[in-house]
């Protein structure tokens, strides 16, 4: 891969350049209307299956990082403070790609520009992240100490397991041979509509912390927008669809909002 890197940029600093142009790219991104699951149209244009979906369009999430850290001269990859926020990155996206797709029960399917447009978004933002922590990140060696890095590894290891956790209470839903939208309960969905959104914005908010990088953190911003705004749209949907759903549960925050 290097060389194809080396085709790509005729030097470090312009490829260092594109990595930080490709982070100002997600403000675009939050002006595109890309419906998918319940809110997507059920005709009119062709749809892949939910399975087939996931797995295909978060496996470039996986395989680029993996390929930029296997086959590249990745020069800060020896170094501990790069290789626990690169192990971060890998832990969400190997259960994400790998794993989830296949754990999913039913699923309606995509949209053919949906499911394109996050093959695109999961293969450069894999690029950027990984390749600016393996070759171009440079922190202190006592980065691992440092309560900036403490927190965010919490913060990143808390918000993993609520999404992990609300994932699986949304799998488990139906019992076999049912059908329809049923209300989330335990975990943290006793108190938000959004628990699986809540996790992976805290998931992310501690990586952009631990990572302390403007690539890091326009992920981390562009997730909580893009996922606030789902977590307000669903709760509104259960509202109109559920006239027992519980009052006092909040769209994200729990208690507040």
């Amino acid at each position: 891969m290097d060389a194809i890197l080396s085709r790509l940029f005729s030097s470090e600093e312009e490829e260092l350049y594109v990595l930080d142009c490709l982070a100002c790219t997600f403000v675009a991104l939050l002006f595109q209307d890309v419906p998918y699951g319940r809110y997507a149209p059920s005709t009119g244009r062709f749809r892949v299956d939910a399975r087939i979906a996931w797995f295909v369009q978060e496996l470039p999430a996986f395989l680029v990082p993996f390929c930029l850290v296997v086959w590249t001269s990745s020069a800060k990859t020896s170094l501990l403070p790069n290789q626990l926020v690169i192990a971060m990155y890998f832990c969400h996206y190997i259960q994400r790609s790998l794993i989830y797709p296949f754990l999913i029960r039913g699923g309606k399917p995509t949209p053919l520009d949906s499911f394109v447009l996050a093959i695109m978004f999961c293969m450069y933002n894999g690029y950027m992240q990984v390749r600016y922590l393996s070759h171009y990140a440079d922190y202190p060696a006592h980065w691992v100490t440092h309560p900036r890095f403490i927190a965010g590894s919490v913060l990143w290891l808390v918000g993993w397991l609520v999404n992990m956790h609300s994932d699986h209470i949304l799998r488990n839903l139906r019992k076999p041979g049912e059908t329809g939208y049923k209300i989330p309960t335990g975990g943290l969905f006793e108190y938000v509509s959004g628990a699986n959104f809540l996790g992976e914005i805290t998931e992310w908010a501690g990586f952009a912390l631990a990572g302390y990088s403007v690539h890091s953190t326009a992920f981390a911003i562009f997730t909580a927008v893009v996922l606030s705004s789902r977590a307000v749209s669903h709760h509104k949907w259960y509202h109109a669809k559920f006239e027992d759903y519980p009052k006092s549960r909040k769209a994200l925050v729990p208690f507040l909002f």
